[in-house]
């Protein structure tokens, strides 16, 4: 289905269960982390939804941790609609809603690095500043 049936829009939180039924593929795929409803519903707020046919076949969220950084969280596309530049879309409304939120850096952890690149995303910021982890438990 092209790009041009599918809206973007912000999610609502009438958009919970929805959520968290579409998003249960991606987790068992281990492509997403499991979020509660509870987590979903905080999510919502500044999550965006790509829509066909009224249906959800996407969703993104920006979870603000301060002025200075924000999180892409939960970027996923319905398989049969990849592709099509529906991903594109809700990671540039992300990014958007932090650029309108006066956010500085926006950061994505993700198995998809040649999407991120394609998007602008990189390694490094300017100075050759790099994030880095320490995980400190096992995922179940």
């Amino acid at each position: 289905m092209p790009e041009s049936e599918t809206i973007i829009r912000p999610a609502i939180c009438d958009d919970v269960a929805a959520l968290a039924a579409f998003i249960e593929t991606f987790v068992a795929e281990g492509r997403i982390l499991p979020r509660t409803v509870d987590e979903l519903a905080e999510l919502v707020s500044h999550g965006f939804v790509a829509e066909s046919a009224g249906r959800i076949v996407g969703f993104a969220a920006l979870e603000v941790y301060s002025p200075k950084l924000a999180e892409v969280r939960s970027l996923v596309v319905a398989a049969e609609m990849q592709g099509h530049g529906i991903g594109r879309k809700l990671l540039a409304a992300c990014v958007e809603k932090a650029h309108s939120l006066n956010v500085l850096e926006v950061l994505a952890i993700t198995s998809e690095e040649a999407f991120f690149r394609s998007c602008g995303f990189d390694f490094t910021l300017p100075g050759e500043k790099k994030a880095m982890f320490i995980q400190t438990r096992e995922l179940p």
